[in-house]
């Protein structure tokens, strides 16, 4: 049976911002980012991660890196009592990367991609399922998958203008953190549940 999931941008969203991170000892989980996990987890959803990395075609910092990055990210969840199910990354630039990362890809967020791998490899329905980030294009790769998404403004998020298309980016809210976002989106599911219910028990 296809589950639900939640689709989470890693810096600005999950950890905090930092300029091309690529050490280990700078990840910190912003406030709520655990919790928030715990709670898409008690609903059921599977969680994954879904980040650019651009470093890496910039020769910033090797892929091993983010690697390692993604290590001590799921340390520090493991402390707080949560876990993601998977983690991708997209290390390409069409512009800016270097050799073989100097492409257009189809991985990159506002594209797509990274969404689409993940539902090839979990048992993933897109269309019941949520994208969270703190970018426009994080709201766009979203939409274009067929995910609703929500938007916080932890991170660039803070730079959000107040109007955005909304129909066009499936966007059923802006936020001002994750463990909102959470909320948000268990308040959707008992909604949901509630009219079911009603559908099925009514006259």
């Amino acid at each position: 049976m296809l589950q639900e999931a939640v689709f989470l941008d890693r810096d600005g969203t999950l950890i905090e911002e930092v300029h091309y991170l690529c050490h280990p000892e700078e990840v910190r989980l912003l406030p709520g980012a655990a919790e928030a996990i715990r709670c898409f987890k008690a609903l059921g959803m599977l969680v994954v991660v879904a980040t650019n990395q651009s470093g890496v075609a910039r020769g910033y910092f090797p892929e091993a890196r983010v690697h390692a990055v993604h290590e001590r990210l799921a340390e520090l969840l493991r402390a707080a009592g949560a876990a993601i199910d998977a983690t991708y990354f997209c290390p390409h630039h069409e512009t800016e990367g270097i050799g073989p990362y100097r492409i257009r890809c189809d991985c990159r967020k506002p594209a797509p991609g990274m969404l689409y791998h993940a539902a090839a490899e979990w048992p993933i329905d897109l269309t019941r399922s949520w994208m969270i980030g703190d970018k426009i294009s994080d709201a766009q790769a979203g939409a274009a998958a067929g995910c609703r998404t929500i938007l916080v403004r932890t991170g660039h998020g803070c730079e959000l203008p107040q109007a955005l298309p909304a129909e066009k980016l499936r966007l059923a809210a802006m936020v001002n953190n994750l463990a909102q976002a959470a909320e948000v989106i268990r308040a959707a599911k008992s909604s949901a549940h509630a009219e079911a219910t009603s559908c099925r028990f009514g006259n």
